[in-house]
């Protein structure tokens, strides 16, 4: 047995079967931050910190002739999304049941999803993490809802690369906001999302957890996503009618290389997603 107590819910195999293929295509669907950073791990629910290969020297000393430094460490945040079922869908999985209502495992986890990229993007300070967006700010790029312009944007962000060092290839994570406008709107006979395409030598990523969008290098070394336990589910009770369970995580990120990124901003006071 381990925390998770899979072993003690009372449902059948195929349940837990199609329990965690609705919630692994939801992540996968909706996770944009762990296609474009350094993925860590995973290195076990008994993580706690990552080191972070430096000191602070401490001013009392242990004993005469002796100093002391403290080793600065990242402590890793938990997530947790619960949920619940009924158990007469769940009953119905096992006697072969190919309609059965999952929504509360796509709902959980597309809610686990995105959390994790708002950390990866835009930062989340309880948890002592600065987002992709959050450190490479003074770089942004500001953008309208004029979308036939986005090339020109997309064009300067990597030229900025380009003149900071910044190696290929190169990738762009979208919100959904600018997913929208780029794929509805067309010049020259195109989607002006074909258009960015063609500018990267990398992916166009589809990210429902980012504010505007952010060209990034995908050249390695520069944003750092270390795990834990990766995204699991676990048991929590029972009742004659519904069973609960939860979907965790345990996780920190860090920006080694903020210069490796350009967000594309809205203006202040535009931030609809």
């Amino acid at each position: 047995m381990n925390d998770l107590r899979r072993e003690f819910a009372p449902i059948a195999s195929q349940a837990w079967e199609a329990i965690d293929d609705q919630a692994r295509s939801t992540l996968k669907l909706t996770l944009a931050g762990r296609k474009v950073v350094d993925f860590g791990g995973p290195s076990g629910w008994h993580k706690s910190a990552t080191g972070l290969g430096r000191i602070e020297m401490l001013s009392e000393r242990p004993h005469d002739g002796v100093i002391a430094a403290l080793r600065k460490v990242q402590p890793l945040v938990e997530f947790r999304a619960p949920f619940e079922l009924a158990r007469n869908e769940l009953d119905a999985i096992a006697r072969s049941a190919k309609d059965a209502d999952l929504r509360p495992v796509k709902e959980a986890a597309h809610a686990i999803a995105i959390a994790e990229d708002r950390a990866v993007f835009h930062g989340y300070a309880p948890a002592r993490i600065t987002g992709i967006c959050e450190a490479a700010a003074n770089a942004a790029v500001t953008i309208t809802e004029a979308y036939e312009r986005y090339p020109g944007a997309v064009a300067g962000a990597l030229e900025q690369l380009r003149t900071a060092g910044v190696d290929g290839p190169y990738a762009i994570a979208l919100g959904p906001k600018c997913y929208t406008g780029l794929l509805r709107t067309a010049t020259e006979g195109f989607p002006v999302i074909q258009h960015v395409q063609r500018l990267l030598d990398g992916p166009l990523i589809w990210g429902p957890a980012i504010d505007g969008a952010v060209v990034i290098s995908l050249r390695g070394g520069d944003f750092e996503l270390t795990i834990g336990r990766d995204l699991s589910i676990g048991y929590q009770g029972h009742s004659t009618t519904t069973v609960e369970f939860y979907l965790e995580e345990s996780f920190t990120f860090r920006v080694l290389a903020p210069e490796a990124a350009i967000p594309l901003v809205y203006p202040a006071d535009d931030k609809t997603p």
